[in-house]
């Protein structure tokens, strides 16, 4: 074990599920079904059409849980570096996929929420959910149907453990980005608030992004994670 790195931040993005067999659901114009992003990710969307929200969710439920879509090697390698990492390990990942936990990870966070979960608009406790819903389907909460949303951050709303990410960020001695671009919002802000601590930055991406992270490797996620995580234990 690498006796220097005593705390340890990860963030996944996108990147780290493609290899899993998970689409965007988005068309190369940005769309889905005609329809911008914006319409079904946005309490603005939710309100004109809760309906067209609830179906873009189904299907993306759907799809998670089908037997194609399954962890890959750098989902299991989080997992396993986690499990023999002796010092503090915190997992944040902007997927709304349950991947991490299915490979082993114990301790994640989703910061963008979860597509396995809904939330009550009145009691704001989150639910399971597995099967298709609709604007009748009644909240197990408050017996009333319209009242559940998708436990999902939307277009103009703030992400979810966001004093804890920072905590762990302004103490940890190792920050590493996986599958997303460490020149925009979350990575370069979390690089930021690393650099406080003078902590070390690493890129973990498929391709070049002109960040200003410490180090960078560059390839497949299910090559290149395993590969680092290896050398650090």
């Amino acid at each position: 074990m690498n006796s220097t790195i005593g705390s340890i931040v990860i963030l996944t993005g996108a990147g780290i599920s493609a290899e899993s067999g998970l689409s965007t659901f988005r068309a190369a114009d940005g769309l889905w079904e005609n329809h911008r992003v914006e319409e079904v990710a946005s309490p603005e969307g939710f309100a004109k059409n809760p309906q067209l929200v609830y179906e873009f969710y189904n299907q993306r439920r759907k799809q998670l849980l089908s037997p194609e879509v399954r962890p890959n090697p750098a989902h299991t390698a989080l997992a396993k570096f986690e499990h023999e990492f002796q010092g503090e390990f915190l997992l944040v990942t902007q997927n709304i996929d349950n991947l991490h936990e299915r490979a082993g990870s114990d301790n994640v966070l989703h910061m963008h929420g979860e597509a396995l979960k809904m939330r009550c608009m009145n009691s704001l406790m989150v639910f399971d959910i597995r099967e298709d819903i609709d604007f009748d389907t009644c909240c197990s909460c408050c017996r009333s149907p319209g009242n559940l949303r998708p436990h999902i951050v939307w277009f103009g709303e703030m992400p979810f453990h966001m004093n804890q990410i920072n905590k762990a960020l302004e103490s940890c001695d190792l920050f590493v980005a996986i599958g997303t671009s460490g020149n925009v919002y979350p990575a370069s802000g979390f690089y930021q608030t690393a650099k406080i601590r003078r902590a070390h930055t690493v890129e973990l991406n498929l391709e070049e992004t002109g960040s200003g992270f410490d180090n960078h490797v560059y390839g497949k996620a299910s090559e290149i994670v395993p590969a680092y995580f290896s050398q650090l234990l």
